[in-house]
């Protein structure tokens, strides 16, 4: 894995920016960290890179955002099992050729697709993040 150490909630948005045209349709990226470390940051400097220009926020209550057809934006944090996560149609979207951001990926680990992408952020505070991907 590399690593990028980022500054800012800025400097977090542009490196978003810059690895989303890595991502190809189909991809899923697995969005790990603490709470607060920045994984909503990540995923708006990628749904930027990718052009979508809607407001993006965490999914926390929603548990998946979805941006046209080309983002979906998941927040499994409050996924109990993983036949709550089919019941809600988590399957259906990783089939669909967009690009799934996950966030508590733990949570539906043995319904992910197989060779996830992973992107680590660790950090708390006003102070650097490390950005692990």
């Amino acid at each position: 894995m590399a690593t990028f150490v980022s500054h800012s909630p800025e400097e977090t948005l542009l490196w978003a920016e810059k690895y989303a045209e890595t991502l190809r349709a189909g991809d899923t990226v697995l969005l790990d960290g603490d709470m607060g470390a920045g994984k909503t940051v990540l995923a708006k400097g990628i749904a930027r890179g990718l052009g979508i220009s809607d407001e993006i926020t965490s999914p926390t209550y929603a548990y998946v955002n979805t941006y046209g057809e080309k983002l979906f934006h998941f927040d499994c944090y409050r996924i109990a099992s993983e036949r709550q996560a089919v019941e809600l149609g988590f399957c259906d979207y990783f089939l669909s050729g967009g690009i799934c951001l996950v966030e508590w990926s733990e949570n539906i680990a043995g319904l992910l697709p197989e060779n996830c992408k992973r992107v680590r952020i660790s950090g708390m505070g006003e102070g650097p993040r490390e950005i692990e991907f």
